[in-house]
């Protein structure tokens, strides 16, 4: 039975959105491995999303329920950065796996995470380390990337997000796409997370 990474994000303006697909390529690279890209719920209303002048999203990407996430073997979560904090779209989400938590259903479980901040002051590893808060309150296993990624982790020609904690962005005034490197170490995560979610699977069975 293949091991199923469930790949869970809130995007506003697409950059997340654009890693998280890059992370199921990667995920996707490894043999055994399904993953499968789920959105959160959104919790702002359409005036003030058409005020705020963002995209619709992806009508193909499902929106998870907190009782699907037993199902997974692995998770990558994926968010912007609201103040150094994951965004309230994502805190909203988890404040609702209350049963989940009761039961425990996900400890012992891996999760990567992954970000995108505005600029350098915006929560490049401060996001990272208040979302893993979250995990531990369930007892899921952080993945990080550590320096894993190689060369990569140590670019300084060009501004790239991401730390060791896991991929990231920096999406700036909205213009900003994810550059060439960043989607490389998404697609690395995804391939680093399914590895050992693969590996959990197979010695739990």
């Amino acid at each position: 039975m293949a091991t199923k990474v469930y790949i869970i994000y809130y995007s506003l303006y697409g950059h997340v959105g654009k890693l998280a697909t890059e992370i199921q390529k990667g995920a996707n690279s490894v043999e055994g491995v399904r993953a499968m890209l789920w959105q959160v719920p959104e919790t702002l209303p359409d005036t003030v999303l058409e005020k705020m002048k963002a995209p619709p999203k992806p009508e193909d990407i499902p929106v998870i329920k907190p009782e699907q996430l037993p199902e997974a073997d692995g998770f990558i979560f994926g968010f912007p950065s609201r103040f150094g904090m994951m965004g309230s779209q994502f805190l909203s989400f988890f404040d609702g796996m209350d049963d989940i938590w009761k039961s425990q259903k996900l400890a012992g479980k891996p999760a990567g995470i992954f970000w995108s901040t505005g600029y350098h002051g915006g929560g490049q590893e401060n996001s990272a380390l208040t979302a893993i808060t979250q995990l531990a309150h369930h007892g899921i296993i952080f993945v990080p990337l550590g320096y894993t990624f190689g060369e990569g982790m140590f670019e300084m020609g060009e501004v790239k997000g991401g730390s060791s904690y896991g991929a990231g962005t920096y999406a700036g005034d909205g213009s900003r796409e994810p550059t060439d490197l960043e989607l490389k170490q998404a697609f690395y995560q995804g391939k680093q997370v399914a590895t050992v979610a693969k590996r959990l699977n197979a010695t739990a069975i």
